[in-house]
C-alpha cells in the first residue's frame, strides 16, 4: 500500500558523502528510441528504471520492440526494429513528456493507426506545437478532444520530409522527438526554431545519442535551425550517465547542511546541462571541484541568495529553491516560464509550497523571487510531480517538521530516492 506520508528526519550532521544517483532519464528514453529505430541489436548499460522509462518500454514492446531487461533494469537489451509497423496498438505514457513526445514523433514514420493516452494531468500538457509540424511534414495526427493535448491519434503513413518549423519557447523536447525521427523520413529534413529555444543543453544530448547510433545532425544558426540526413541508426553498445537531475538534490543537501558531496560519473564533459547547476551554488558560496569523473560541492561558508537565469536547467530550479531558504538575502530565478506546462506548475504550485515553509515569495510569468524566513514545519503537496517531492524534502534536513505528501511521487524518475537521501545522510553521521 502505498505510503501517504513521509516526515523528514533532520540530518544530525552536515553531509559528507560520495554518491552515484541513478541513469539519466532523458538519455535512458532517447537511446530507447534510436535503439528501437536502429539496425541491429543494442544494449544499454547504466539504464534508469522508473515509471517514465517503464512507459517507454512498455509503448515499444507494444510496437513489437524487444526489450530484455536484466540488473534489475539497468542493463536493457533491444532489437531494433525500424519504423513501427503494429496495424494497431494503443499505447499508456503516464505523465511521462518524454514518452508521449518521443514516441508521437517516431510513429509518425511508420505505418498503422496508434493511440496515445496518459493521465489526467498529461490531457492538460500541450503538444499541438509537435503535432503541426509532424502533419506539416505529411503525418496525419489530432488531438482527440481538439485542445492541443493527448489523447493522440496517430494514422502513421511515414514522413515525406522537407522544411518544417517548431516553437522553441515552449519544451525542447518538440524539437529532440523531431530530430530522432527524421532519419527515418522520405527525404532529408531541415528544421528551423521559431521564438527562442529553451533548454539547450538537451538538444545538444539528443544529437550526441543520435550520433552515437550513427546519424549525424547538423546544427546550423546557434540552435537556429537543424539538418539531418535520410539514414537509419545503427544498434551497439552504450553506456548511459548518472542522472544530472537527481544529482542536483545530493549537491543541495551538501549546500543546505554545510556539508561536502562528491557525486560520482559525471564531470565537465557530461552529456547533461544540469550538471551546470553547481555553478548557481558556486554563485551562492559553495566550493566546487571537477573531478576526472566526478563532481564535488563543499559549503563551509554562509550562503548567499543570487539571481539566476536558468533557462538551460530549469529542472533543477526547485532544487535551488529549497537551498535558496537557507541564503542570505533574496534569490531570484528567471527564464523558467516554460516549467508551468510541466508535471504540475512548478512556479505557481512551488511558490504555494515555500510560503508554508515560512518564506516570501513573489512570481512572475518566467519565473520567481524568495525572500527566506523563519522556517517552520509544513506539510508539502507534491502534486504528482516528482521534483517537488525530492527538492522541498531537502529543507527538512534543517528544519524539523517537513512532511511530504505522497512520496512514492518520485517512483516517476528516482524510485529509491528517499533510501538514498537518508543513507547519504548517514554516511558520516
Amino acid at each position: 500500500m502505498p505510503i501517504e506520508k513521509l516526515e523528514i528526519l533532520p540530518a544530525e550532521a552536515a553531509v559528507r558523502a560520495s554518491v552515484r544517483p541513478p541513469g539519466s532519464k532523458s538519455i535512458t528514453n532517447r537511446a530507447l528510441i534510436c535503439a528501437a529505430l536502429a539496425d541491429g541489436e543494442s544494449r544499454l548499460s547504466g539504464a534508469l528504471a522508473s515509471d517514465d522509462t517503464r512507459v517507454m518500454i512498455d509503448g515499444l514492446r507494444r510496437l513489437g520492440v524487444a526489450v530484455d531487461e536484466t540488473d534489475s533494469g539497468r542493463t536493457l537489451v533491444v532489437q531494433g526494429h525500424g519504423p513501427p509497423d503494429a496495424e494497431v496498438a494503443e499505447l499508456f505514457v503516464g505523465n511521462s513528456g518524454t514518452t508521449v513526445r518521443f514516441l508521437t514523433a517516431m510513429l509518425a514514420t511508420g505505418t498503422g493507426s496508434y493511440r496515445l493516452d496518459g493521465v489526467s494531468r498529461m490531457r492538460e500538457r500541450p503538444i499541438g506545437d509537435l503535432i503541426a509540424a509532424l502533419n506539416g511534414l505529411g503525418a496525419d495526427i489530432a488531438s482527440e478532444s481538439g485542445n492541443g493535448c493527448p489523447p493522440l491519434v496517430v494514422q502513421a503513413r511515414g514522413l515525406r520530409g522537407g522544411v518544417a518549423s517548431v516553437r522553441g519557447d515552449a519544451s525542447s523536447q518538440f524539437v529532440s522527438a523531431l530530430l530522432m525521427a527524421a532519419p527515418y523520413s522520405e527525404s532529408s529534413i531541415r528544421l528551423s526554431v521559431a521564438g527562442d529555444l529553451v533548454s539547450k543543453p538537451y538538444i545538444r544530448m539528443t544529437s550526441q545519442v543520435m550520433e552515437a547510433f550513427g546519424v549525424r545532425c547538423e546544427i546550423e544558426e546557434g540552435m537556429r535551425a537543424f539538418r539531418v540526413p535520410q539514414g537509419r541508426y545503427v544498434g551497439r553498445e552504450y553506456a548511459i550517465e548518472p542522472d544530472a537531475s537527481a544529482a542536483s538534490y545530493f549537491w543541495g543537501a551538501a549546500a543546505i547542511t554545510g556539508g561536502d558531496v562528491t557525486v560520482e560519473g559525471l564531470s565537465a564533459d557530461a552529456m547533461q546541462g544540469d550538471v551546470q547547476f553547481v555553478g548557481c551554488l558556486e554563485k551562492m558560496g559553495c566550493r566546487v571541484e571537477w573531478l576526472a569523473d566526478a563532481v564535488r560541492v563543499a559549503a563551509d561558508r554562509p550562503l548567499q541568495g543570487v539571481e539566476v537565469d536558468m533557462n538551460a536547467i530549469s529542472d533543477t530550479a526547485q532544487t535551488l529553491a529549497a537551498v535558496a531558504l537557507f541564503a542570505d538575502g533574496p534569490t531570484r530565478i528567471t527564464g523558467v516560464a516554460h516549467n508551468r506546462l510541466k508535471e504540475t506548475d512548478r512556479i505557481g504550485n512551488l511558490a504555494i509550497e515555500l510560503r508554508k515553509l515560512g518564506a516570501d515569495v513573489e512570481t512572475s510569468e518566467d519565473g520567481l523571487q524568495i525572500m527566506p524566513g523563519p522556517l517552520q514545519p509544513a506539510e508539502i503537496e507534491t502534486y504528482d510531480d516528482h521534483r517537488m517531492a525530492m527538492s522541498l524534502a531537502l529543507v527538512g534536513l534543517r528544519q524539523p517538521g517537513v512532511v511530504i505528501r505522497d512520496p512514492g511521487c518520485t517512483a516517476k524518475t528516482y524510485p529509491g530516492f528517499f533510501q538514498d537521501l537518508r543513507a547519504v545522510c548517514e554516511a558520516f553521521g
